[in-house]
């Protein structure tokens, strides 16, 4: 009766033990990629006052590809969101910036980005940026000159989370 019981217990431990792994190994998997999403704004004009030196090393790129006089960053701004979910940014001049990361195909992030002034779209396109890349885009006019926006994009550890968009500089 006493090994009755125990092999009882035994199957009942296996069965339990055998039902519980695939479950955790199931939400393991299902677990959502997180994206860090980078959005930098820069002015671009020719009012002879150099590059920000908070712009690094992106100052002279932009330089070599714009050929403006001056370049200022106006905000920076750092957010992470869950692959198949929108992220917005608040941009100059009363822009909206969504950006939605969709799939990862290899080295490259697909992502959708919709640059909005009020409810107007400005631009649409859906784009494969490399993890790590970024993306500049140079376009409406600001200010007294025109404002780059810089995108990059980074696939965040397994152990991040999502959460909202954060400035280290204020949008003008």
């Amino acid at each position: 009766m006493l090994k009755t019981q125990a092999r009882k217990l035994a199957l009942l431990v296996a069965v339990f033990c055998a039902l519980a792994v695939p479950r955790f190994a199931s939400a393991q998997q299902t677990r959502p990629q997180i994206v860090i999403v980078q959005v930098d704004s820069v002015l671009a004009a020719d009012t002879n006052e150099g590059i920000d030196p908070q712009l690094g090393p992106m100052g002279p790129r932009l330089h070599k590809m714009f050929k403006y006089t001056t370049y200022q960053l106006v905000s920076e701004q750092n957010g992470r969101t869950e692959m198949g979910k929108m992220i917005e940014f608040t941009m100059p001049g009363g822009r909206i910036l969504h950006i939605e990361p969709h799939s990862v195909d290899g080295n490259m992030i697909a992502m959708e980005v919709l640059l909005f002034q009020g409810e107007k779209p400005m631009l649409t396109t859906d784009l494969k940026l490399p993890n790590k890349g970024n993306l500049i885009v140079g376009g409406p006019h600001y200010e007294q000159g025109e404002l780059i926006i810089t995108i990059g994009a980074n696939m965040a550890p397994d152990t991040a989370s999502a959460g909202a968009a954060t400035s280290s500089a204020q949008a003008k």
